[in-house]
């Protein structure tokens, strides 16, 4: 395959370029307006009883967690007579709205107290919209449009659910844009340094280029049969981009290392697709395989990553190994064109950089070289202290806490994150986040016995107050008879009762709350939904899924390892480290969000106590494959050492010295591209970019220069064992770096079919 591509970039190069500057236009023109197409959400499992619960709400009642929340000021007081009938007109304007199924307010529910402010000032309007959430979506923004200028005379702020959505959207799409006028230059810059050359600078960022335009379109194709979250665009853009780099990195180094030796352009480049390309090929593999375990989880948020995720793994190895190579065929040697004064360095690939085999022993001496026999003197105490301080950073991890998002992600400007704030401060009780009992297979309306049943929920620890059709209900006894307003709490066959919590909905004694009511007797079929409980069962799905997940990233894994190094113990010891590092990262991020100690340093965000419940599992998934992707880099140089010399100590070494700057560059190349997720105003977006670019660089550096090298000492040449048949099995399936035998006998022809 790797001799077809050579030939291919050789004889056709210009032929390949043509079609990627056509697949360029098409993508660009077809997937530039994906944006458009996608979707807010995706933090539920249809198949759990918060959704049924809350189709039930729709289908029966018309009713649900509000979507549109207005909030109504007026320093008159909310019950001075003229405030009141202004507030009374608005409330059945709203209702009247098409696409409102429902909508309440302080004045239409005879001045209920819960949605009066506690300065008097203040009061709410409620709208359930129909629909689903692109439906709800545009029925909001027609609605916002219409009641953001004073309606009826009165200060109003247009606030809810479909706003935080709205402004979540908008803010990513901002958000991608700065993060590429920002990260772009960044990049560039320390890219010369890296690449010692305009010319190989600029190569990364068209392959780039090219790969995150091709992801764009892939996903444009996927929105036309499913939902796929607005996240993803950032996924193809951050993943894209530092992928293409990694790759064009090795790629551009083993080609500068073949040039150095002498070799012709076809020849270096045939070289170049036979040995890193090999590495490149099943890097892609490890990371699309990491990211395919978000596929087994049912919420469309997390499934998006692998939406976008696995064709960007994918497509940056499909560029990398046919338009990278055929640029270099066109460029020759004009790749070192605008060269940096001084020698390349180990991470291009230059002479004396102590990456040729040529056997030079100060070749083999560099920092590199020196950081590992020096670990490997004392690997006993250098392992303690590494795994000491990881589990230092990680040990914050074990009070983590998970929770759904909400507007407090969204930044300070905020409207949506601003009206939930002054709801949050003002009102008595968590009214936009109540939860809903819906009873099932009752008798019809005046037969039912639903006061009991209510008075038992209300005096449950927690619960502010329970609206039903029987009247309201507080502390265990009636506070209000029914009223004309109850009837919206009955159907023909069923009945539904409003639970308001007392404290943040956000919360683990939120979800306790749904426990609570969940497990306490009904005298009817009972469902339970709302915002508590659509966290406590999207974390009991994730629950119930990830030791599949975790099984698809292990044995994945584990597979691709030992068909690089023989080895059963090396990628059982890669699964460890890579779990320790991880568990590190996911600390840091506990200690400073949940725990708000970041607070200030990367933006004014809200501190919830929590982080958002996919920001960990995702770190994991995307973190897990890179980190496998720095293995496969290193050990695949490594075992090429010990199988030619049998050394153990120095085949680390000499491996370590051959990739270790190449990772490290590539680490700080992506993290740089990590990092520019914290100019994003969502929270969350923050706290994945920062984790990221923590776990790549812990990987390459504590991990890699010292971890690997201290445990590789200690077990010696138990490294390498491996039961017979699986070594007969290596022997034939195995991965290597360098050519094959035969293939090195069979040397390229130089110059072959050079285009004029």
């Amino acid at each position: 395959m790797f001799a077809s591509l050579a030939r291919l970039a050789c004889r056709r190069s210009r032929l390949v370029l043509y079609l990627s500057g056509v697949l360029l236009i098409v993508a660009g023109t077809l997937g530039g307006s994906v944006l458009q197409e996608l979707s807010a959400g995706g933090f539920v499992d249809e198949s759990t009883e918060s959704a049924r619960t809350a189709k039930a709400m729709d289908d029966r009642f018309g009713a649900g967690a509000p979507d549109l929340v207005l909030l109504v000021s007026d320093e008159r007081g909310v019950d001075s007579p003229a405030v009141a009938a202004a507030g009374a007109r608005l409330t059945t304007r709203v209702a009247g709205e098409p696409g409102v199924e429902q909508a309440v307010s302080y004045w239409s529910l005879g001045r209920a107290e819960p949605l009066r402010g506690k300065d008097g000032r203040q009061a709410l309007v409620m709208a359930r919209i129909s629909g689903d959430e692109d439906r709800v979506q545009d029925t909001f923004e027609r609605l916002e449009n219409r009641y953001r200028h004073a309606p009826q005379g009165l200060d109003v702020r247009v606030g809810g659910n479909a706003l935080a959505d709205k402004e979540m959207s908008e803010t990513t799409e901002k958000d991608l844009l700065k993060i590429e006028a920002v990260t772009f230059p960044v990049l560039l810059i320390v890219m010369l340094f890296v690449f010692r050359s305009v010319v190989a600078a600029l190569v990364p960022l068209l392959v780039s280029g090219l790969t995150i335009l091709s992801v764009l379109l892939v996903i444009r194709v996927l929105t036309l049969f499913t939902e796929v979250s607005a996240l993803a665009s950032n996924v193809a853009t951050g993943l894209g981009l530092g992928l293409a780099i990694d790759y064009s990195l090795i790629l551009i180094k083993r080609y500068r290392e073949e040039r150095d030796r002498g070799a012709g352009t076809d020849q270096a480049i045939a070289l170049m697709l036979r040995t890193a390309g090999r590495t490149v090929l099943f890097s892609s593999v490890t990371v699309t395989l990491a990211l395919a375990a978000l596929l087994v989880f049912p919420f469309y948020y997390l499934r998006s990553f692998a939406y976008a995720g696995i064709p960007t793994a994918l497509l940056a190895a499909l560029v990398s190994l046919t338009f990278l190579p055929a640029l270099l065929k066109v460029l020759g040697h004009r790749i070192e064109k605008g060269r940096l004064p001084g020698r390349r360095s180990a991470a291009t690939g230059a002479r004396g950089s102590g990456v040729h085999e040529a056997g030079k022993s100060a070749a083999r001496e560099g920092f590199w070289y020196r950081l590992a026999m020096g670990v490997m003197r004392f690997p006993l105490p250098v392992a303690g202290a590494v795994v000491a301080l990881l589990l230092l950073l990680g040990a914050p991890f074990l009070g983590l806490r998970l929770s759904l998002p909400d507007e407090r992600v969204l930044p300070a400007d905020s409207q949506a994150r601003q009206v939930g704030g002054v709801i949050r401060d003002n009102f008595r009780a968590q009214e936009t986040q109540a939860l809903n009992v819906v009873l099932s297979d009752t008798p019809g309306p005046g037969a039912r016995q639903v006061a009991p049943y209510a008075e038992r929920l209300s005096g449950l620890d927690g619960v502010a107050r329970v609206d039903s059709e029987a009247g309201t209900f507080a502390d265990g006894r009636l506070v209000q008879r029914p009223t004309v307003h109850s009837a919206r709490f009955g159907a023909e066959d069923s009945t539904y009762l409003s639970v308001v919590p007392r404290d943040q909905s956000m919360s683990e004694r939120g979800r306790q709350l749904v426990t609570h009511l969940r497990s306490l007797p009904a005298p009817y079929a009972v469902q339970v939904g709302g915002p508590a409980a659509e966290l406590t069962d999207s974390i009991d799905s994730m629950n119930a899924r990830l030791p599949a997940a975790l099984a698809v990233i292990a044995v994945s894994s584990f597979v691709v390892l030992f068909l690089f190094t023989g080895s059963l113990l090396l990628p059982l010891k890669a699964l460890v480290l890579n779990c320790l590092s991880l568990s590190a990262t996911l600390g840091v991020l506990v200690w400073g969000f949940q725990e708000g100690h970041l607070q200030g340093f990367i933006g004014d965000f809200v501190v919830t106590d929590s982080i958002t419940w996919t920001v960990p599992l995702l770190l994991f998934c995307l973190a897990f494959g890179l980190s496998m992707d720095y293995e496969v880099f290193l050990l695949s140089r490594i075992k090429e050492e010990y199988d030619r010399t049998g050394d153990n100590t120095a085949s680390v070494a000499r491996g370590l010295e051959r990739t270790g700057s190449m990772i490290t560059a590539a680490a700080v190349l992506i993290s740089i591209v990590f990092l520019g997720f914290l100019i994003s105003g969502i929270v969350y977006l923050k706290a994945i970019g920062l984790g990221l670019a923590l776990a790549v660089l812990m990987d390459a550096t504590l991990v890699r220069g010292l971890l690997v090298p201290a445990f590789m000492r200690l077990v010696g040449k138990g490294n390498w064992w491996a039961p017979k048949p699986l070594r007969a099995l290596h022997a034939k399936a195995g991965l290597r770096e360098e050519p094959s035998a035969e293939e090195s006998r069979t040397e390229p022809r130089t110059e072959v079919g050079a285009e004029r």
